[in-house]
C-alpha cells in the first residue's frame, strides 16, 4: 500500500470522516469561563433622539435663549480674563512654585464666582452633595464618569483645583490665560519624557502638605456615555495619597451634553444645550479614600477599588475599555468595518494575552480582510472557509465554534483576537510546524508535493474528495513546498495550526481506540507521530 493510500485509510476510519459519517468529532480544546464580553458593548457612542415636538420646542426656545446665553458667556469670559492675567502675572507657563500672596487672595474668590456665573449663564442648574475635603485631607480629586467638556463644572464646584492639561491649551487666546490661573499640570505631546515628568509633578504637588492647590483628575482619560466606568488610569493613584472621588450625574430627560466618539459635535452640543430651558447636573463629593499599604505599592489595585466604589454609588457596571479601544474603533472605521468592531477591552486583552497595541492593530487588518465583505462586519462560517480556502466540513465547523465564544454563529473581532492567541498561536510552535511538515512529506524527500498535501488535508478534514490545489498554490512557490515555505505560511496563518494538531489528535484517538490491548501496533508510516507525545496538545494547556 502506498503512503498516500495509507494516510487516506486512516482518514476513512476516523469518526465523522467523509460524507454522512458518524457525526461531528468531539471538541479538542476545553472552553474556559473567562474573557466574558463586557456588560456595555460600546461606551463611546451616544445617539440623542428628538421627537418632532421636542425639535419644535428647541427651535422656538433657541431663538431667544441661544443669542442671550452666548452673549452672557462671552461677557463672563471677558470679565474673568483680567483677573486671570493678574493671578498669573510674571509667572512662567510651567510653574515651579505655587501662586501665593495677595494675587491669589484677590483673584481666586472672583474667579470662583465668575465660574459659577458662567455655567449659570449657559442654563446649568447645579446641585452639590457631600463635603469637600481640604488639601491636607485629600490632595487629589478623581472625577467620573467623564462624558463631556461641560464636566469642567466639577472644577468650579471643587473650588478651582489644578488640572492636568495639554501644553498647547495654555497657548489658546483668552482660554489659555484662564487655564493658567488654575496652575495646571502641563503635558507635552512632543516630549518623550512627558509622561514620567507629569507623574513626578503630580507626586511633588500631592505630597507638598497642602502647599499646592488640590489636583483634579479625570482618571478614565476619555469621554464615555456614562453607561459604565471604564478603566481608571493609575496616574492619580501613583502618589499613594488619599483621594476624594467626585461623581457627576446629568439627570435630564433629553441628553444634550454627552460628547463621545460617535455622536454630536462640540458645536452641536453647545447649541442644543443653550436652547434648553435648563440643564440639571449633580456633583457629589464622596468620602475620602485612603490607600492601604498594599495599594500604595500597587496603584492599579488602588485605582480599581476606587472605581468599584464609584460605580456602585452610581449603580452602573465597570468595563476594561480604555482610550486604546477608541483608537481601534477609529481604525476599524478606516477599514470600512463598523466602528464598534474594534472594541475589545484593550487593557484586559493585552494583559491576559500578552499582546501590545501593534499586535492587536495587525490582527484588526487581518480581520478586516476576512470580514469586510460580510454584513455587519462579522465573520460567518462561509467567510471563514473562504479565507482558509477550505470547504465547510465538520473539522472546520469545530474550529469555527472554538472562535465563536458566544455561539451566535459569527465571530467578532474580540473573539478573533482571543481565538488566535488562545487556540492557534500556542499550537503554532516550531515543534508543531516541524511535525506537521513531516506529516505532509510522505516520501520523506524534504518537499511536499501537491498530491501529498491534498491527501493529508483530506484526511485531517475528513473530506475525501477535497481539492486542495488552491491552498497549495498559496503556500508553494513552485511545484512543491519546502520546509521554509511551509513554516513562513504557518507563522503567518496560525489558524491552520489547529487543523494540523486536530489531525495529530485524531491519529492518537484512532490508535487508543483499538478494542483489545496487546502488543503495540507497528506504525503505518515511518513518519507517524507517536500518540504519547501528542495526547495533550500545547493549546490544551493554555487557559483563557
Amino acid at each position: 500500500m502506498s503512503r498516500c493510500a495509507e494516510a487516506a485509510a486512516v482518514a476513512a476510519t476516523v469518526p465523522g470522516a467523509g460524507v454522512g459519517g458518524a457525526g461531528p468529532r468531539p471538541q479538542m480544546v476545553p472552553r474556559q469561563a473567562s474573557f466574558f464580553p463586557p456588560p456595555v458593548p460600546n461606551p463611546f457612542v451616544q445617539h440623542t433622539r428628538m421627537g418632532a415636538a421636542r425639535r419644535l420646542q428647541t427651535f422656538l426656545l433657541g431663538i431667544v435663549l441661544l443669542p442671550v446665553r452666548a452673549l452672557l458667556l462671552g461677557l463672563v469670559l471677558l470679565l474673568a480674563w483680567p483677573f486671570a492675567a493678574i493671578s498669573t502675572m510674571c509667572s512662567p507657563d510651567k510653574l515651579t512654585h505655587p501662586i501665593t500672596g495677595w494675587r491669589r487672595k484677590v483673584t481666586e474668590p472672583v474667579l470662583r464666582f465668575l465660574g459659577r456665573a458662567m455655567f449659570f449663564s449657559m442654563g446649568f442648574s447645579v446641585t452639590v452633595k457631600g463635603k469637600i475635603a481640604s488639601p491636607v485631607e485629600a490632595p487629589i480629586f478623581v472625577v467620573a464618569p467623564h462624558s463631556t467638556f461641560f464636566d469642567g463644572i466639577a472644577c468650579i464646584a471643587a473650588g478651582l483645583p489644578s488640572m492636568v492639561s495639554r501644553n498647547e491649551n495654555v497657548q489658546v487666546p483668552l482660554i489659555g490665560r484662564l487655564l493658567r490661573a488654575l496652575q495646571p499640570v502641563l503635558v507635552s505631546r512632543v516630549d518623550p519624557d512627558s509622561r514620567k515628568n507629569t507623574i513626578n509633578e503630580i507626586i511633588r504637588r500631592a505630597t507638598s502638605g497642602g502647599e499646592w492647590p488640590q489636583i483634579l483628575v479625570f482618571p478614565e482619560g476619555t469621554c464615555t456615555n456614562r453607561s459604565c466606568l471604564i478603566t481608571f488610569k493609575p496616574g492619580a493613584f501613583i502618589p499613594g495619597v488619599p483621594v476624594q472621588p467626585i461623581l457627576l450625574r446629568y439627570p435630564n430627560k433629553l441628553d444634550t451634553v454627552t460628547w463621545t466618539w460617535q455622536g454630536y459635535t462640540f458645536f452641536q452640543l453647545c447649541v442644543l444645550t443653550f436652547c434648553q430651558p435648563f440643564t440639571r447636573v449633580e456633583v457629589e463629593f464622596m468620602p475620602v479614600q485612603t490607600p492601604s499599604e498594599e495599594e500604595k505599592r500597587d496603584p492599579v489595585l488602588y485605582a480599581s477599588r476606587v472605581r468599584n466604589l464609584m460605580a456602585e454609588a452610581l449603580g452602573i457596571p465597570v468595563t476594561d475599555h480604555t482610550y486604546e479601544d477608541c483608537r481601534l474603533m477609529i481604525s476599524a472605521g478606516q477599514l470600512t468595518l463598523p466602528m464598534e468592531a474594534g472594541l475589545v477591552e484593550f487593557t484586559k486583552i493585552s494583559r491576559k494575552l500578552k499582546l501590545d497595541w501593534d499586535g492587536i492593530r495587525k490582527h484588526l487588518d487581518e480581520y478586516a480582510a476576512i470580514a469586510s465583505s460580510s454584513k455587519g462586519g462579522r465573520i460567518g462560517i462561509e467567510e471563514f472557509a473562504e479565507y482558509l480556502k477550505l470547504p465547510v466540513s465538520d473539522v472546520l465547523r469545530q474550529l469555527f465554534a472554538l472562535f465563536d465564544r458566544n455561539h451566535d454563529g459569527s465571530i467578532d473581532f474580540r473573539e478573533y483576537v482571543i481565538g488566535l492567541a488562545v487556540l492557534c498561536n500556542p499550537a503554532n510552535t516550531e515543534d508543531i510546524i516541524q511535525v506537521a511538515f513531516k506529516l505532509f512529506d510522505l516520501d520523506e524527500d524534504g518537499y511536499i508535493s501537491e498530491e501529498e498535501f491534498s491527501t493529508i488535508l483530506q484526511a485531517s478534514l475528513g473530506v475525501p474528495d477535497l481539492d486542495g490545489s488552491g491552498l497549495f498554490k498559496e503556500i508553494a512557490q513552485g511545484d512543491s513546498v519546502s520546509y521554509e515555505e511551509f513554516k513562513t505560511f504557518a507563522l503567518k496563518h496560525p489558524e491552520y495550526a489547529r487543523i494540523f494538531t486536530t489531525y495529530l489528535e485524531l491519529q492518537a484517538g484512532h490508535v487508543f481506540s483499538l478494542p483489545e490491548p496487546g502488543p503495540a501496533a507497528p506504525p503505518m508510516t515511518s513518519n507517524k507521530v507517536s500518540p504519547e507525545s501528542h495526547a495533550e496538545s500545547p493549546s490544551d494547556k493554555k487557559e483563557d
